[in-house]
């Protein structure tokens, strides 16, 4: 069974990038435009993976993360690993990733191939 990745981001072009790169890869993936939408999705998709921006509206990435490792609702799902692929590289903020439960962080602009390596290092190869 394919490895199950959720890409949460609110611009569709780096949606549909980080899409392309995983799925050639031949990961199965989900979006979501923000952390709100994606916390819908969670419990149905169950993901293996979670690559998050930071800022979005509605729930930003560090709120998202923040949920996902401590509201009950989603005790089963809160050992998640979570990347944060963002804009965003001060210290402050990777250290409030961290704090939240982030696993990783990565600066856009990303390489695809950097971006792979990391997913493989966290979950393993697609299958």
């Amino acid at each position: 069974m394919s490895k199950k990745i959720m890409i949460i981001d609110d611009s569709k072009p780096i949606r549909q990038l980080v899409s392309l790169t995983l799925e050639a890869a031949k990961y199965e993936v989900l979006t979501a435009e923000d952390g709100r939408d994606a916390l819908s999705k969670v419990p149905t998709f169950q993901p293996n993976l979670i690559i998050c921006d930071v800022n979005m509206p509605n729930m930003n990435g560090i709120d998202f993360v923040k949920a996902m490792k401590s509201e009950a609702a989603y005790d089963e799902f809160k050992f998640i690993p979570i990347v944060m692929l963002t804009t965003e590289s001060s210290e402050q903020k990777k250290n409030e990733g961290q704090v939240a439960g982030a696993k990783a962080w990565m600066v856009k602009p990303f390489l695809p191939e950097r971006l792979l390596a990391v997913v493989e290092k966290i979950v393993g190869t697609p299958e």
